[in-house]
Protein backbone atom coordinates (compact mmCIF):
# COMPACT_ATOMS: atom_id res chain seq x y z
CA UNK A 1 0.00 0.00 0.00
CA UNK A 2 2.98 2.31 -0.46
CA UNK A 3 3.74 2.43 3.25
CA UNK A 4 7.20 3.37 4.45
CA UNK A 5 9.24 3.63 7.62
CA UNK A 6 11.21 6.70 8.66
CA UNK A 7 13.48 7.22 11.66
CA UNK A 8 16.14 9.73 12.78
CA UNK A 9 19.77 8.59 12.27
CA UNK A 10 21.11 6.14 14.89
CA UNK A 11 17.73 5.79 16.61
CA UNK A 12 16.46 2.50 15.20
CA UNK A 13 17.37 -0.89 13.85
CA UNK A 14 16.15 -1.21 10.26
CA UNK A 15 16.80 -3.99 7.78
CA UNK A 16 15.56 -5.71 4.64
CA UNK A 17 15.80 -9.45 4.11
CA UNK A 18 15.43 -11.17 0.74
CA UNK A 19 13.91 -14.66 0.86
CA UNK A 20 12.96 -17.12 -1.87
CA UNK A 21 10.49 -19.46 -0.16
CA UNK A 22 10.07 -22.96 -1.54
CA UNK A 23 6.43 -22.61 -0.59
CA UNK A 24 3.36 -21.99 -2.77
CA UNK A 25 2.89 -18.24 -3.21
CA UNK A 26 -0.66 -18.56 -1.90
CA UNK A 27 0.84 -19.43 1.51
CA UNK A 28 3.20 -16.45 1.66
CA UNK A 29 0.64 -14.63 3.79
CA UNK A 30 2.46 -16.13 6.78
CA UNK A 31 5.74 -14.34 6.00
CA UNK A 32 5.03 -10.96 7.66
CA UNK A 33 3.40 -12.69 10.62
CA UNK A 34 6.43 -14.99 10.89
CA UNK A 35 8.70 -11.93 11.03
CA UNK A 36 6.47 -10.32 13.65
CA UNK A 37 6.70 -13.36 15.93
CA UNK A 38 10.48 -13.47 15.48
CA UNK A 39 10.94 -9.77 16.26
CA UNK A 40 8.73 -10.03 19.36
CA UNK A 41 10.77 -13.00 20.59
CA UNK A 42 14.07 -11.19 19.97
CA UNK A 43 12.87 -8.06 21.76
CA UNK A 44 11.77 -10.15 24.75
CA UNK A 45 15.11 -11.96 24.82
CA UNK A 46 17.49 -9.00 24.40
CA UNK A 47 15.45 -6.11 25.76
CA UNK A 48 13.61 -8.09 28.45
CA UNK A 49 10.36 -6.24 27.75
CA UNK A 50 6.90 -7.79 27.37
CA UNK A 51 6.42 -7.58 23.60
CA UNK A 52 3.11 -8.64 22.07
CA UNK A 53 1.65 -8.55 18.55
CA UNK A 54 -1.10 -6.44 17.07
CA UNK A 55 -2.48 -8.27 14.05
CA UNK A 56 -1.01 -8.67 11.52
CA UNK A 57 2.59 -7.78 12.38
CA UNK A 58 3.04 -4.72 14.62
CA UNK A 59 5.19 -5.43 17.69
CA UNK A 60 3.75 -3.69 20.74
CA UNK A 61 4.98 -2.88 24.24
CA UNK A 62 2.64 -1.38 26.84
CA UNK A 63 0.03 -0.95 24.11
CA UNK A 64 2.38 1.21 22.00
CA UNK A 65 4.04 0.33 18.68
CA UNK A 66 7.70 -0.63 19.02
CA UNK A 67 8.33 -2.23 15.62
CA UNK A 68 6.73 -2.82 12.25
CA UNK A 69 7.14 -5.25 9.38
CA UNK A 70 6.60 -4.62 5.66
CA UNK A 71 6.43 -7.30 2.97
CA UNK A 72 6.89 -6.81 -0.76
CA UNK A 73 6.78 -9.54 -3.38
CA UNK A 74 9.26 -9.12 -6.25
CA UNK A 75 9.47 -11.08 -9.49
CA UNK A 76 13.01 -12.00 -10.53
CA UNK A 77 14.53 -14.10 -13.34
CA UNK A 78 15.01 -16.87 -10.76
CA UNK A 79 11.35 -16.75 -9.77
CA UNK A 80 9.29 -14.84 -7.21
CA UNK A 81 10.99 -13.60 -4.05
CA UNK A 82 9.92 -11.59 -1.04
CA UNK A 83 11.53 -8.66 0.73
CA UNK A 84 10.85 -8.45 4.45
CA UNK A 85 11.41 -4.97 5.86
CA UNK A 86 11.79 -4.64 9.64
CA UNK A 87 12.03 -1.45 11.67
CA UNK A 88 12.50 -1.39 15.45
CA UNK A 89 12.55 1.79 17.55
CA UNK A 90 15.60 1.41 19.78
CA UNK A 91 16.87 4.70 21.28
CA UNK A 92 14.25 7.14 20.01
CA UNK A 93 13.35 9.89 22.44
CA UNK A 94 9.68 10.78 22.87
CA UNK A 95 10.17 13.80 20.58
CA UNK A 96 11.68 11.60 17.84
CA UNK A 97 8.75 9.21 17.61
CA UNK A 98 6.52 9.66 14.54
CA UNK A 99 3.20 9.33 16.40
CA UNK A 100 2.07 9.41 20.06
CA UNK A 101 1.09 5.73 19.83
CA UNK A 102 4.73 4.66 19.29
CA UNK A 103 7.48 3.82 21.76
CA UNK A 104 11.12 2.67 21.83
CA UNK A 105 13.23 0.22 23.81
CA UNK A 106 14.89 3.15 25.59
CA UNK A 107 11.55 4.61 26.68
CA UNK A 108 10.36 1.20 27.87
CA UNK A 109 13.39 0.74 30.11
CA UNK A 110 14.79 -2.21 28.15
CA UNK A 111 17.66 -4.19 29.64
CA UNK A 112 19.73 -3.45 26.51
CA UNK A 113 19.57 -0.93 23.65
CA UNK A 114 22.65 -2.34 21.91
CA UNK A 115 21.62 -2.86 18.30
CA UNK A 116 24.23 -5.50 17.46
CA UNK A 117 22.94 -8.28 19.78
CA UNK A 118 19.38 -7.28 18.88
CA UNK A 119 20.18 -7.67 15.16
CA UNK A 120 21.74 -11.09 15.73
CA UNK A 121 18.76 -12.21 17.82
CA UNK A 122 16.24 -11.02 15.20
CA UNK A 123 18.06 -12.75 12.35
CA UNK A 124 18.40 -16.02 14.27
CA UNK A 125 14.73 -15.96 15.26
CA UNK A 126 13.61 -15.28 11.70
CA UNK A 127 15.91 -18.01 10.38
CA UNK A 128 14.52 -20.60 12.81
CA UNK A 129 10.88 -19.72 12.14
CA UNK A 130 11.44 -19.56 8.38
CA UNK A 131 13.22 -22.94 8.29
CA UNK A 132 10.36 -24.64 10.20
CA UNK A 133 7.77 -23.07 7.88
CA UNK A 134 9.60 -24.19 4.71
CA UNK A 135 10.15 -27.69 6.18
CA UNK A 136 6.40 -28.00 6.75
CA UNK A 137 5.79 -27.15 3.09
CA UNK A 138 8.39 -29.63 1.85
CA UNK A 139 6.94 -32.37 4.05
CA UNK A 140 3.49 -31.77 2.59
CA UNK A 141 2.05 -30.74 5.95
CA UNK A 142 -1.47 -29.36 6.09
CA UNK A 143 -1.81 -26.65 7.13
CA UNK A 144 1.61 -25.21 6.30
CA UNK A 145 2.45 -23.10 9.37
CA UNK A 146 5.62 -24.57 10.89
CA UNK A 147 3.99 -24.16 14.29
CA UNK A 148 3.43 -20.48 13.56
CA UNK A 149 -0.32 -20.43 14.09
CA UNK A 150 -0.13 -21.50 17.73
CA UNK A 151 2.91 -19.31 18.42
CA UNK A 152 1.26 -16.30 16.86
CA UNK A 153 -2.02 -16.75 18.74
CA UNK A 154 -0.15 -16.92 22.07
CA UNK A 155 1.48 -13.54 21.39
CA UNK A 156 -1.42 -11.71 19.73
CA UNK A 157 -2.96 -9.03 21.96
CA UNK A 158 -5.62 -8.26 19.33
CA UNK A 159 -7.52 -11.47 19.98
CA UNK A 160 -10.49 -11.33 22.32
CA UNK A 161 -10.92 -7.57 21.86
CA UNK A 162 -13.57 -5.46 20.22
CA UNK A 163 -11.97 -3.90 17.15
CA UNK A 164 -12.72 -1.81 14.08
CA UNK A 165 -11.10 -2.86 10.80
CA UNK A 166 -10.75 -0.21 8.09
CA UNK A 167 -10.76 -1.55 4.51
CA UNK A 168 -9.34 0.02 1.30
CA UNK A 169 -12.82 0.94 0.02
CA UNK A 170 -13.32 3.00 3.23
CA UNK A 171 -15.84 0.51 4.62
CA UNK A 172 -15.36 -0.93 8.11
CA UNK A 173 -15.87 -4.21 9.93
CA UNK A 174 -16.54 -4.01 13.66
CA UNK A 175 -16.66 -6.93 16.05
CA UNK A 176 -14.64 -9.21 18.33
CA UNK A 177 -11.31 -10.57 17.11
CA UNK A 178 -11.82 -14.29 17.59
CA UNK A 179 -8.71 -16.03 16.24
CA UNK A 180 -6.12 -16.24 13.46
CA UNK A 181 -6.78 -19.03 10.97
CA UNK A 182 -4.37 -21.45 9.27
CA UNK A 183 -3.57 -18.87 6.57
CA UNK A 184 -2.78 -16.09 9.04
CA UNK A 185 -6.09 -14.33 8.44
CA UNK A 186 -7.94 -12.53 11.23
CA UNK A 187 -11.36 -13.95 12.08
CA UNK A 188 -13.76 -11.29 13.38
CA UNK A 189 -17.20 -12.03 14.82
CA UNK A 190 -19.45 -9.15 13.76
CA UNK A 191 -23.23 -8.62 13.82
CA UNK A 192 -23.22 -9.84 10.20
CA UNK A 193 -21.47 -13.09 11.10
CA UNK A 194 -17.85 -14.28 10.95
CA UNK A 195 -15.60 -12.12 8.75
CA UNK A 196 -12.23 -13.50 7.59
CA UNK A 197 -9.70 -10.77 6.75
CA UNK A 198 -6.28 -11.07 5.08
CA UNK A 199 -3.49 -8.65 5.99
CA UNK A 200 -3.15 -7.38 2.43
CA UNK A 201 -6.83 -6.42 2.37
CA UNK A 202 -6.75 -4.24 5.49
CA UNK A 203 -5.71 -0.60 5.96
CA UNK A 204 -5.92 -0.32 9.77
CA UNK A 205 -7.02 -2.35 12.77
CA UNK A 206 -8.04 -0.18 15.72
CA UNK A 207 -9.70 -0.75 19.11
CA UNK A 208 -13.42 -0.14 18.89
CA UNK A 209 -14.50 3.10 20.55
CA UNK A 210 -16.64 2.68 23.60
CA UNK A 211 -20.29 3.48 23.16
CA UNK A 212 -21.38 6.91 24.41
CA UNK A 213 -23.10 6.84 27.82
Amino acid sequence: MGRGWQAPPRSALTMSLLVRPRVAVAKWSWLPLLAGVAVADAVRSVGEVEATLKWPNDVMVSGLKLAGVLLERVDTPAGPAAVLGVGINVTNSRAELPVPAATSLLLEGAASTDRQPLLVSVLRAIEARYAAWVLDAEAGAAPITGGLQASYIRRCATLGREIRVELPDESMVSGRAETVDEDGRLVVVSPAGREVLAAGDVVHVRPERSAAP
